[in-house]
């Protein structure tokens, strides 16, 4: 990459960064809504997060269609759409008078964040980035992605300790216009040139890919980590509401789980420069469920929750560089978006089981014992399935992580 290339491919990674914060920052932080929207419009907790779960599903079902449109007709156009439809969203919620509004609404941004997230945003860094150096640009970008959950969590908290919810939607409008110009400055990666790749049809690339042992283990594990981290943004403040401990400190917890999530991905793509990503995604999936289990099982307090996030920041979206990148490293960055969609559909279905499954079993039980167990026990197989089945054949170092040779 020329000196030239490099200069244009800044301001695109920084809007990246800056989009994708946005888009996931607000949808981390909507499990904040849950005790006054529920109180409020007289929604049960199973309402709400059967929302949140078809916001999952229209994300897990657009990602793909949507990603085949990028890549054969720009990311640019793609990604202004779904900066639009989330200012929609965020409006039609601050409106919401009961669960078919709010249902509206999280359809809205599951379009939305379909095409502003982090498949399309990291398919931009990817397309942006040499390739000796992706790995790290994918590390950066998700680092930075992360400010958004530590900004908006206790804003957004904060602002809903004082006055109605509807205030907090009305912050996500503004914020959601915010990514308007910056989906634009990133949709500047369509101008910049490219290795000259024969051009698949989406069909043909996703019917390669899924020939592909790697691709295949890599999307089944992908269900495991829509489901745990969805899990615990969606219901973390509600337990802690009903353990009695402050509201402010589900806010802070998530505020952590977003800082120390920006060395997590900084660490995440550093290492995936290095050592197989398999692995290295496998180890993630395994230290979630171990802190998982600890967390839960320990009497919660505010000395435990906050090491609790803490430890999660670290392993929290550091598996979106290391997915990227294997994508990249296998299949090249032409038909990227494509692929990370078809593996996005299975992190989704994961995603409503997380969000619905957990508020049907809080409904049935008064409890979130039976939901944490079930994530920790689908963690530990994932865990070991991408180690053991989602990397190249042959031998591997001493270390267990570089390849031989």
């Amino acid at each position: 990459m020329n000196a030239a290339t490099r200069a244009n491919a800044l301001p695109i990674l920084i809007a990246a960064s800056v989009m994708m914060s946005l888009a996931m920052g607000m949808r981390q932080c909507l499990g904040l809504f849950l005790p006054p929207m529920t109180q409020a419009l007289s929604m049960s907790a199973s309402d709400f997060t059967f929302a949140i779960a078809v916001q999952n599903i229209v994300w897990g079902l657009a990602q793909a269609p949507l990603g085949a449109v990028a890549d054969r007709w720009g990311l640019r156009p793609v990604m202004v759409l779904g900066a639009a439809a989330y200012v929609a969203a965020m409006a039609v919620m601050a409106a919401a008078t009961g669960t078919g509004t709010f249902l509206l609404a999280q359809s809205l941004i599951g379009v939305g964040i379909a095409c502003t997230g982090s498949s399309l945003a990291m398919t931009a860094a990817a397309r942006a980035a040499s390739p000796e150096r992706r790995s790290v640009i994918l590390g950066i970008v998700g680092a930075f992605s992360s400010v958004g959950t530590l900004v908006i969590a206790p804003a957004l908290q904060g602002l809903l300790g004082v006055w109605d919810w509807r205030w907090g939607a009305v912050l996500f409008v503004v914020l959601a216009a915010a990514m308007v110009p910056a989906a634009v400055i990133t949709g500047r990666v369509d101008r910049l040139p490219q290795p000259s790749l024969q051009r698949a049809s989406a069909g043909a690339a996703i019917a390669e890919a899924l020939r592909n042992r790697r691709f295949v283990v890599l999307c089944c594990t992908h269900f495991v980590c829509g489901l745990q981290l969805i899990f615990v943004n969606t219901h973390l403040p509600n337990y802690l509401a009903i353990c009695g401990l402050d509201p402010m400190l589900g806010a802070s917890a998530m505020a952590i789980i977003g800082g120390i999530n920006i060395a997590g991905c900084l660490l995440a793509g550093w290492l995936g420069q290095r050592y197989l990503k398999n692995v290295l995604l496998g180890l993630t999936y395994l230290a979630r469920s171990a802190v998982l289990a600890i967390y839960f099982m320990l009497p919660p307090t505010p000395a435990t929750t906050i090491l609790f996030a803490a430890a999660m920041g670290m392993l929290w979206l550091g598996v979106i560089p290391l997915v990227s990148g294997y994508v990249a490293d296998l299949f090249g960055t032409r038909n990227m978006a494509t692929l990370l969609g078809v593996s996005f559909v299975i992190h989704q279905m994961g995603s409503v089981v997380g969000a619905w499954g957990g508020g049907l079993i809080f409904d049935a039980f008064g409890n979130y014992d039976l939901a944490w167990r079930f994530g920790v026990s689908l963690g530990i197989v994932a865990g070991l399935v991408q180690i053991v089945f989602g990397g190249p054949s042959g031998t591997w170092s001493r270390a267990g992580l570089r390849p031989a040779g």
